[in-house]
């Protein structure tokens, strides 16, 4: 490709808003001349102070920390890594300019793949999918039954506009033969995520509702497809509710939000975030006018998008189902929220207007509307105050045990908090709480740091994507549910029939789930053979655990045992686990509620009985399905 003209880079500069460009990637905020920020380059952007100045006229950077500086040319290709030529193109499509080129420059359309980098080509391919897909929900009949499935959640027109939702056609050959037809040569578009690994020309959304996936700066990048509702594969079984375009060079779904191009405006006026569950969720909060609302792309609340939110947003507002899953994430997210900076705080489980239990926004707009969810986004509880809840609730704290664990709980986030203030403040409202002595508790929590459990203090250099559970970025340890999900990943034909016996939800072990969604992707792509499933696995020292234990006979059954009985006595022993707990937290439940009745032998709150005898039938239920494990 030709050279970029001298006089296009000028036109490049004099229009570049220093400010604009940088608070990309860093939140600023102006004192006399100049705008300050905490510096991204050391300490993860999470120094105290703020050592990192813009100069707007000069259109210069500069850190009194590190002592880094430049141009902001220098400062956008640092941040993104990219070369000097594709910083210009990046910058000149932010300020609007149109580039001129030497001899031999871009050219037309029709030359586009020999002329532009392969990070342009997958843009624009994916580009011009989005607005395919968009045009089948719109224009053909084929889409009309997801347009009327989205109208009928009180999705509004103009949110599937904003969103660009489409359809992904139901004959999987027809994308191939059609985007051939735009130019695209097959080589490049079987490298493009878009079509099956191991078919050529099939492509891996067919017949699904779907949702383009854009970076900050507006440019689709991946997709995600949902299954519409009473769909069913060949083998009669229901399909994944959500599938997600596989990792390629231009997306790394630790890395991307989903609507942060739509939410940044808000975000950088309020300095707040509201993070949600699924694409859904965010476009139910845009549409009541929550316009500051993201969500992960098929993957947990990553220490990579809250350092991403970070420069931007100085409260994070957390809105996760209900459920048992949803309350796990919650919990997760915080911790995240909290070692990156971000302040935290989540939507009480109560509908504000008739308290009805939360179960996600968009359930909300579809059942009382966009007025009544943004009511329900009011009700806000503090991260500490959620926390607490939540551990008096797992634990049964009237008794010494139940004290120790609920408190127990709570260490990772007393770690994650950035003042010592803070941090003894909680230390002691917790011990209050639980009815303990304040300096037992620290006493406790010291001897947990110095045992290995603290996640290291935010001020000391720390890797990116940390997260809160302890060892999940150190030490691999072994449980039962990481036992069979090694055995399955060694043994990856096994999968098929591993999968129609256990739900992701029972899996509680971190590195376990990332296991069970490497190889649920694996399965959903069609992709076969380890190095696709090690690609797969995000933690290094997950993928090298993987690694030594594939060489282990251990994991591929000796003369006594196949790997087949090991997954499936595996499967049994994480289900009778997950059972016992079912019923312990029954049983604790029933001791509080008999609690109730006080000492003088008042009578038991209002559904008390009726709670009583759903507990006791669920519990006789569990003890069934324990007796059949155990047969």
């Amino acid at each position: 490709m030709g050279r970029i003209k001298q006089a296009s880079i000028q036109e490049v500069y004099q229009r570049l808003d220093a400010v604009a460009a940088v608070e990309d990637y860093v939140r600023l905020e102006k004192r006399g001349g100049r705008y300050w920020g905490r510096c991204p380059f050391h300490a993860g952007g999470n120094e105290r102070t703020p050592s990192f100045t813009v100069d707007p006229d000069r259109k210069l950077y500069y850190c009194f920390g590190c002592q880094k500086g430049g141009s902001v040319f220098d400062f956008v290709m640092d941040m993104d890594k990219i070369g000097f030529a594709d910083t210009i193109k990046s910058l000149a499509r932010k300020f609007g300019v149109e580039l001129d080129y030497e001899e031999g420059g871009e050219g037309d359309d029709r030359d586009f793949e020999a002329e532009k980098s392969r990070r342009e080509q997958i843009n624009e391919l994916y580009r011009r999918t989005a607005v395919t897909f968009r045009h089948f929900l719109m224009e053909k009949g084929e889409g009309k039954p997801a347009l009327d499935y989205l109208l009928s959640r009180n999705v509004s027109r103009e949110m599937i506009e904003r969103f660009q939702l489409g359809w992904s056609p139901a004959d999987r050959d027809w994308l191939y033969g059609f985007l051939q037809g735009k130019g695209y040569s097959p080589e490049f578009l079987d490298g493009s995520a878009l079509f099956s690994a191991n078919h050529r020309g099939s492509a891996f959304f067919s017949g699904r509702l779907m949702f383009p996936i854009r970076d900050r700066q507006g440019n689709t990048v991946a997709f995600g497809g949902r299954a519409m509702p009473g769909t069913l594969q060949n083998d009669g079984k229901e399909p994944p509710k959500y599938i997600n375009t596989r990792e390629t060079e231009t997306y790394k779904k630790s890395q991307v939000l989903y609507a942060l191009d739509l939410a940044l405006p808000e975000i950088r006026r309020t300095k707040t975030v509201y993070i949600a569950e699924g694409y859904m969720d965010v476009i139910a909060l845009h549409q009541a006018g929550i316009t500051n609302a993201v969500a992960p792309c098929g993957t947990a609340f990553t220490g990579e998008q809250a350092q991403l939110l970070h420069r931007w947003a100085e409260k994070a507002v957390l809105i996760f189902d209900s459920d048992e899953a949803g309350q796990k994430a919650a919990v997760k997210g915080i911790v995240t929220c909290r070692i990156n900076g971000i302040a935290c705080s989540l939507i009480a489980p109560e509908n504000a207007e008739n308290g009805d239990k939360l179960k996600d926004p968009a359930d909300i707009l579809q059942k009382f509307g966009a007025d009544t969810l943004k009511k329900s986004i009011k009700c806000v509880k503090f991260d500490f105050e959620y926390l607490i809840a939540r551990a008096k609730t797992l634990y049964d704290v009237s008794i010494p045990k139940g004290k120790a664990e609920a408190i127990a709980m709570l260490y990772p986030y007393f770690d994650a908090l950035d003042s010592k203030t803070e941090r003894d403040d909680c230390i002691g409202a917790a011990a209050d709480e639980m009815r303990l002595d304040k300096n037992v508790v620290h006493s406790e929590y010291e001897l947990w740091k110095r045992s290995g459990g603290s996640s290291a203090r935010r001020d000391a250099p720390k890797k990116p994507n940390r997260e809160e559970v302890p060892d999940s970025d150190r030490a691999i340890r072994m449980s039962d549910e990481l036992f069979l999900l090694t055995v399955v990943s060694v043994n990856t034909d096994l999968y098929p029939e591993f999968r129609a016996s256990i739900e992701m939800q029972e899996i509680e072990d971190p590195n376990a789930r990332e296991l069970f969604i490497a190889l649920e992707e694996c399965y959903t792509h069609e992709e076969s053979g380890s190095d696709h499933l090690l690609s797969r696995i995000n933690m290094e020292n997950l993928r090298n655990f993987i690694i030594e234990r594939g060489l282990s006979a251990e994991f591929r059954g000796d003369s006594k045992r196949d790997p087949k009985k090991l997954m499936e006595d595996g499967i049994n022993r994480v289900k009778e686990k997950r059972l016992r707990r079912e019923r312990a937290g029954i049983v604790s439940r029933l001791r509080l509620l008999e609690r109730s009745t006080g000492t003088a032998g008042s009578a038991l709150p209002p559904d008390a009985d009726g709670e009583m005898n759903d507990l006791i039938a669920e519990m006789m239920h569990i003890d069934a399905e324990l007796r059949k494990l155990e047969g």
